[in-house]
């Protein structure tokens, strides 16, 4: 029997469903590789140590895994969980988090490319995605994909040490912009017919964000020149290693030095704004400029509110409000996300994060123990995770708020 043959003797659903059985199946696959390389990012980072160099190795004895051993999940089980050589444990968080990894790649597909228009799940992502379809809309998949790889190492790592390392949330907003360049140039359905998945940049958004752009290029310069020293760079002389970055006792004096980085970047905002005022525009901008705006604009916006927060709770209270790492951290977010979805995280989190503290107090009563402090990185995180998912019901709520009283 040919091939022709034995596809016509198939079940219509199954003839139908199959490629994308096969694609879901590649995607779990790729996740859970992915998820191997967050094991090494998430033990290897916070230590200062590469994440390439040396190949994967027992974290006991030393011994260098062959290929076969480092299958994701199926190296762990080939194994037993233990060393070949020493037979020392080997943690199940390995093979849990690559099963994690898979599981998320293969649902993120279903959600955005499986219901029917229409349907609750499909308005999670809106009918752009069910229309566009993977083989076109993969570069913005990518984003979704890398977004919540990041969001998982970064949540794993603040949760251990207290610190967000910068490689992964440079790596998250990188991802940002390299997966909307590469969808701005592939077609789309029109505005029309589906709504973009991230709020489009008008001219004036550009400018702004053009301008916020050329003002973070100063202010790097000026850092990297000597002209503007970085904040906290005696915190060691007061701080003894190990201790809380709250008893540092010069955050208030700090906070200007961030301040004079900062400005540069508002003032290019307001050249931006001003140029667009200048120069109008009745035209709708390129679609690249609309994509790359948007998402440039979203990472403004997501650093900049948490910045702020950090600013004004530090020379409110004379001890730093919120880590560096949030900010870079909400700012990664923005620029995948747009500039709309930070502004709903940044006031969700909070009511995670009280959430979280009156759980695990009644629960620590109950047990007659202490309660384990949470940074607020993994809110922030939570916070996304649930704007994304409960994408319909954040849009219906948000039209309640602001639907103008009869």
């Amino acid at each position: 029997m040919t091939v022709l043959g034995l596809v016509g003797t198939l079940p219509d659903w199954l003839v139908i469903w199959s490629p994308r059985l096969a694609t879901a199946i590649f995607l779990f696959a790729f996740g859970a590789s992915v998820g191997s390389f967050l094991n090494v990012v998430v033990y290897r980072l916070p230590a200062g140590r590469s994440v390439v160099s040396p190949p994967s190795r027992c974290p006991r004895c030393g011994w260098r895994l062959t290929w076969r051993e480092n299958l994701p999940i199926i190296g762990w089980v080939m194994l037993r969980g233990r060393c070949r050589r020493c037979r020392g444990r080997i943690s199940v968080q390995y093979p849990l988090v690559e099963l994690l990894m898979g599981a998320l790649f293969a649902t993120v597909y279903f959600i955005l490319f499986w219901p029917p228009r229409g349907s609750w799940v499909a308005d999670i992502g809106g009918d752009w995605w069910t229309i566009t379809r993977f083989g076109t809309a993969w570069p913005a998949y990518g984003v979704m994909v890398a977004l919540l790889s990041a969001l998982v190492a970064a949540t794993v790592v603040d949760a251990r040490t207290f610190l967000i390392p910068a490689g992964i949330t440079t790596a998250m907003t990188l991802a940002a912009f390299a997966g909307w360049t590469l969808q701005a140039l592939v077609p789309s359905p029109s505005p029309v017919v589906a709504a973009f998945p991230i709020p489009l940049a008008s001219w004036l958004v550009i400018w702004i964000a053009l301008g916020a752009a050329g003002g973070t290029l100063i202010g790097c310069f000026l850092l990297r020149t000597g002209r503007i020293r970085r904040s906290f760079a005696d915190y060691e002389d007061y701080v003894p290693e190990g201790d809380v970055l709250a008893e540092y006792p010069h955050g208030r004096r700090e906070m200007g030095v961030e301040i004079l980085f900062l400005l540069p970047i508002v003032l290019g905002g307001l050249v931006g704004w001003m140029i667009h005022l200048l120069l109008g525009s009745e035209a709708a901008p390129p679609h690249l400029l609309e994509v790359l705006g948007a998402s440039a604009f979203g990472w403004f916006i997501g650093g900049g509110l948490v910045w702020a927060v950090r600013i004004l709770g530090t020379l409110a209270f004379g001890r730093e409000a919120m880590g560096m790492g949030d900010v870079h951290l909400l700012a990664g977010i923005g620029a995948a996300l747009g500039w709309i979805d930070p502004i709903r995280i940044f006031f969700l989190a909070p009511f995670i994060a009280l959430a979280w503290i009156a759980v695990t107090r009644f629960v620590a009563t109950l047990r007659g123990r202490s309660t384990r402090e949470l940074p607020y990185g993994p809110h922030l995180a939570a916070a996304t995770v649930l704007v994304m998912v409960a994408r319909p019901f954040v849009d219906e709520l948000q039209r309640m708020l602001l639907q103008p009283p009869n």
